[in-house]
């Protein structure tokens, strides 16, 4: 806020005066904004939302558990597996509807590279739902 100092001619002493004016006009502005927004926010929209039809609750996926042993052998659900015959049950895992969850479990001692294969050969089958667990082993 300013301040006017006036020099009337008599030097009795300064008379200071506080210009109010900002001050008013700021008041002036916020009482503006307050009356343009009250009635929007209390405004209410009626809308009539369709009702969805109660439905079965869906199914849990199938859960396809894929271990790779420390030797690199791989095994579906307990059963060993050559490379041919993993991509092939990877191809018509693929093709189901909705695609089942691959679980890739791979053992500490295990090569990096025969990890790698089994990823390879699921993103080759286009098989997009894999998820590596088993990963607390490797925990300190």
């Amino acid at each position: 806020m300013a301040m006017q100092f006036r020099d009337d001619g008599d030097n009795d002493g300064l008379m200071a005066e506080i210009n109010t004016t900002p001050l008013i006009d700021v008041m002036l502005v916020l009482l503006i904004m307050f009356i343009v927004t009250i009635p929007i926010q209390t405004h209410a929209v009626k809308m009539e939302l369709p009702v969805a039809a109660p439905s079965a609750p869906p199914t849990p996926p199938t859960i396809v558990r894929i271990d790779v042993d420390a030797a690199g052998s791989v095994s579906w659900n307990g059963e060993t597996l050559d490379h041919a015959a993993l991509e092939a049950r990877l191809g018509a895992a693929a093709a189901q509807t909705p695609q089942p969850e691959l679980h890739l479990r791979a053992d500490r001692a295990v090569p990096y590279a025969a990890v790698a294969g089994v990823l390879a050969a699921a993103q080759r089958q286009r098989a997009t739902r894999i998820a590596l667990v088993g990963n607390e082993q490797f925990l300190p």
